[in-house]
């Protein structure tokens, strides 16, 4: 195997192996840069078909009933869709962009980095759009008490289970 001994896989002075994968540095920016367009295609399809149930809200009859706290959160809601879908493509842009000059690293990083903000917007967009379904449907108190459990449970699932599993490991 022709690996450079500092390389994660690489074999340490024949004293076993280091934790990760016999790869180069561009064999591991090739697999990471995959592995995060398959977490994108997951999201944005989610985030698609929120914003799309999002657009469609004001050509219901009921809309003109919403009242201006309900108005505010549902045009604060399409915004946080619109920005999470453009942070979503914008991996893609930036590899479009860089194609060919060599920066696979700096792409993963930056896609990388443009993909946890995405994650952040999608909890919000989730978050708010329980919010405004209880509120509308429920009233104001189990609008805010549905939507901040949402928050909360979604911030345990995408950051605090993520982080005991690091510390773990």
């Amino acid at each position: 195997m022709n690996v450079p001994i500092d390389t994660p896989g690489a074999v340490a002075g024949g004293g076993g192996r280091t934790p990760g994968r016999p790869e180069t540095p561009e064999q591991r920016s090739d697999r990471n840069w995959v592995e995060l367009l398959q977490e994108l295609r997951v999201m944005q399809t989610g985030v698609q078909i929120l914003t799309g149930f999002l657009l469609i809200l004001p050509f219901q009859s009921r809309f003109g009933d919403l009242d201006a706290y309900q108005r505010t959160v549902y045009l604060v809601l399409v915004l946080v869709c619109v920005v999470t879908t453009g942070l979503l493509v914008a991996p893609v842009a930036l590899h479009r962009a860089l194609f060919r000059h060599h920066l696979k690293e700096s792409v993963v990083t930056g896609g990388d980095r443009l993909t946890r903000a995405a994650l952040v917007l999608l909890a919000v967009a989730l978050a708010g759009t329980a919010l405004l379904i209880f509120d509308v449907v429920v009233g104001r108190t189990a609008g805010i008490v549905v939507g901040a459990v949402a928050a909360v449970f979604l911030l345990g699932l995408w950051a605090v289970i993520p982080a005991i599993v690091r510390l773990r490991s």
